[in-house]
């Protein structure tokens, strides 16, 4: 059985390399966003399994869309990646709820980390 993901990042070719790289490891991708309030709509059009957010988009962040989805769906799965590996950014996004914090473009942690939440 597939997991579904939503995905939000501004670069569509991460998108692209993300969703690749989901269905290649049996999970389906059922969204994609390209910031983070088109990422909390969806959610809650679509309610997919685990929301994977790119902490830095336009519109809204990716904090700023976890506190939204959390605030609608206090269940909801979510991990927030970025380049930017700042130890604050990192605790933030835990206290606020995010299951896991991906350092870009160490993307060979993310599979591994959704593989957690699940199986």
């Amino acid at each position: 059985m597939f997991k579904t993901i939503l995905i939000a990042d501004d670069s569509r070719f991460m998108r692209i390399l993300l969703k690749n790289l989901l269905n290649d490891n049996g999970y389906q991708v059922v969204a994609e966003a390209s910031d983070g309030s088109s990422a909390v709509s969806l959610y809650k059009e679509k309610t997919p399994d685990i929301v994977i957010l790119d902490l830095t988009m336009s519109i809204m962040n990716g904090l700023d869309a976890l506190k939204n989805i959390l605030k609608w769906d206090p269940k909801a799965k979510v991990i927030i990646y970025s380049a930017m590996g700042q130890k604050r950014l990192i605790i933030d996004a835990i206290e606020i709820g995010a299951k896991d914090f991906i350092i870009k473009p160490y993307f060979n942690e993310l599979i591994p980390a959704l593989n957690k939440l699940y199986w």
